[in-house]
Formats: structure tokens, C-alpha cells, sequence
């Protein structure tokens, strides 16, 4: 399936409505080898989904993979708007990418679309007209993750997250919510996979929770270890730790955790119950967060060629803002700093038959935005 999208990856294409003077051309960077590379497959999937879906001829998509390398996604970048002159870049999935290529992208005048990184530092004084978030940004699930351990009455929590950008919103967002004590804070080295120091530190804590954002296939190591330490405190997490393709690699050990995530397979809406439905069938696989945005970020981008020509920024740039499109999400608009509002839930993990999933089980925040969008002065 993997060499298949990287060869046809640039005949695919769309429209619903509005006439483009040429063919809109998306350059799509992600992760689709290494650690992490479930993540981008993800990312891709969904949003190739939805192109296909749209049926029309009026959209371009080349895919590249970024190795999971800061230098590599800059190559890629300055290769697909000097070469292959593509009007819009979308598909990155790590943050420190995200801070290295997004900058560059914009200062020449191109589109980004995100469908996963929100780093605080693009959402305040590095906003930019050219820039849409349409996933989250990054402190907002370990926002709705401390306002969750808040509400569930632990006093003590022990909290770590990789040594990164996403790493370090992620614990900033969970301070921002949780009012209780710290029994300790690590920033662990990204792609590690070995945490019996970090568990053992948290056994002699006295803590009463851990909180950790550990995606990929950290995640899958640290929930393992952990299960197998026997600590046996309640653990909270946002979405990308018991999301649904590290889920199956964890099994039994993730089950009954809480976590949030602004976007579920069981969210009641038409528009995600036929995303969810498709997915399946087009790929035999239920679907993820990461799938479910680069779905919502396809459609967000039809939605806007449906309005305005790419050539007229001003007016594709309003098309974006309008978000007129089904998100999977229900609700969903932009803030001043064309970051996401929408709200946030929790989940429990849970078993399906042979299948580990989630299922919503209350609401974490309503209507959220970000806490740097005061920053913004576009």
C-alpha cells in the first residue's frame, strides 16, 4: 500500500465546485518510514480518502516522506515550492519539523495547512495569515487532560512528555489545568524506548497519577514497562498515546485508561459515521485522530478551492477561515490565530470484540481555543 501511494502519489486529484485557473498542487511531507511512520500513514490516508471521495481532477498531491528529519522536511519543502510549484504544503506530523519548514513555507507566500503539529510558537507572535491549524494546538488535549485529573480529585500527579516542542506544551498545558501538586516533571529524549529509570522514579514519587504525552511508538514502550512495573497508579494521557493504531501493540495494558481527544469514532454525527464507515473499508483498518485530521484537512481545503482560485490569496485565505465543510469533529471553526475551537473529550479504552478502541465518556472542555491566540497580531 505504502510504495503504491509513493508512486501514484502525483496523479491524484479534486473539486466540488469553483473553477481553478490550474490545477491546485498540495504538497503533502510526512512521516511514512522510521519510528513514527504509522502516525504519517495515518495523516495520509485519511486526507487521500477524502480526495478520492471528491472525484474530480483539479488537485495534484505529491507525497514525500520526511524520515522524521528536521533537514530532510526543509529539502522537501524548498524542492516541492521551487521545483513542483505547489500552492499549499500540509502533512507534517512532529512538531520540531513543523518549527524548521513552516516558517519557510509562508515567508514565500504558500499555504500551510497542518493536520496534526500546533506549536505554541506558531500560534502567538509567530502566527501568520498563511497558516491554519486544523487539528489543535499542541497544549490543548493536556489542557482537557488537567482539567480531567482536576475534576477526577488527584492531588499529586507525576507528569513527563519527550524533550521537544510538542513535549514541552504538552506539560504546559497540563500545569495550565491541574491545580494539584507535582511529584515530579521529565522531559525524556525523543524516540526513546527504555523507561525503567523514568518508573522508577515515579514509584518512589508518592504520586497518586501520571500524566504523559508519549506518541508512537514511545507510547507503546512506556505502557508496557509501566503495566509490567506493577506501580498501578492511574495513569492520563492525551489521545496520541491510546490512539487507535497504538492500541493493538499495547493491549490489555491501556485498557480502562483515560484520555482525551477532540475527535472519536463514536462522535454522532453523519459526517464521521461516514468517515469512519469508508476508512474501514477502503483500508480494513479502523480509523485514527491522526487519520481523522488529515481527512478534516482535505476537506477543509476543497472547501476553500470550491470558493476562490489558490491565485487569489486574500480570498482563498477567507475561503479557509469560513471552515465551511462537515468536519468529522461536528463543531469546528478558527480563532483569530487560525487555530482550532472545538471542543475536547474524554476517553476510556476499552475492548470490542478482539479490537482495542475508545469510547467517549464525557466532555473535558467546550468551545476551547488556545492560549496564545491573544498573542497573535495578524
Amino acid at each position: 500500500m505504502l510504495k503504491q501511494f509513493a508512486a501514484a502519489a502525483s496523479l491524484v486529484a479534486i473539486l466540488a465546485g469553483a473553477a481553478q485557473a490550474e490545477p491546485v498542487k498540495v504538497g503533502m511531507i510526512t512521516t511514512l518510514s522510521g519510528g513514527g511512520a504509522g502516525l504519517g500513514i495515518d495523516a495520509r490516508d485519511g486526507f487521500m480518502l477524502a480526495v478520492k471521495q471528491a472525484g474530480n481532477k483539479d488537485l495534484e498531491v505529491i507525497i514525500e516522506d520526511d524520515q522524521r528529519k528536521p533537514d530532510v522536511a526543509v529539502q522537501l519543502a524548498d524542492k516541492m515550492i521551487q521545483s513542483d510549484k505547489v500552492d499549499v504544503l500540509t502533512g507534517i506530523i512532529w512538531s520540531n519539523l513543523a518549527m524548521a519548514v513552516v516558517p519557510s513555507v509562508t515567508a514565500q507566500g504558500k499555504f500551510y495547512l497542518s493536520p496534526n503539529a500546533g506549536p505554541s510558537a506558531l500560534a502567538g507572535k509567530g502566527c501568520h495569515p498563511n497558516y491554519f491549524s486544523v487539528a489543535y494546538q499542541n497544549d490543548n488535549l493536556h489542557e482537557a487532560a488537567g482539567a480531567y485529573a482536576k475534576e477526577a480529585g488527584f492531588k499529586k500527579s507525576f507528569i513527563l512528555a519527550p524533550n521537544y516542542p510538542a513535549g514541552k506544551d504538552s506539560l504546559t498545558g497540563y500545569k495550565r489545568y491541574y491545580d494539584g501538586e507535582l511529584a515530579g516533571e521529565i522531559y525524556t529524549k525523543l524516540g526513546q524506548t527504555d523507561y525503567a529509570a523514568e518508573i522508577a522514579q515515579i514509584r518512589a514519587s508518592g504520586a497518586d497519577s501520571v500524566f504523559f504525552f508519549l506518541p508512537g511508538g514511545m507510547g507503546i514502550s512506556f505502557l508496557k514497562q509501566y503495566a509490567d512495573s506493577g506501580v498501578g497508579l492511574p495513569v492520563v494521557g492525551p489521545a496520541f498515546s491510546f490512539d487507535q493504531g497504538i492500541l493493538q501493540a499495547v493491549g490489555d495494558a491501556a485498557l480502562g485508561v483515560k484520555n482525551t481527544s477532540q475527535w472519536s469514532k463514536d462522535i454522532d454525527n453523519d459526517a464521521n459515521k461516514a468517515f469512519v464507515e469508508s476508512f474501514q473499508a477502503e483500508y480494513g483498518r479502523l480509523p485514527s485522530l491522526y487519520a481523522a485530521q488529515g481527512f478534516d484537512t482535505a476537506n477543509l481545503l476543497l472547501s476553500a478551492m470550491a470558493k476562490a482560485d489558490v491565485t487569489d490569496a486574500d480570498g482563498f485565505r477567507a475561503a479557509l477561515e469560513a471552515a465551511d465543510f462537515p468536519s468529522v469533529r461536528g463543531k469546528f471553526s478558527f480563532g483569530p490565530n487560525h487555530h482550532p475551537i472545538q471542543d475536547i473529550y474524554v476517553r476510556e479504552v476499552i475492548k470490542e470484540g478482539d479490537v482495542y478502541t475508545n469510547k467517549i465518556v464525557g466532555t473535558a472542555l467546550t468551545d476551547h481555543g488556545d492560549a496564545y491566540s491573544a498573542e497573535c497580531k495578524m
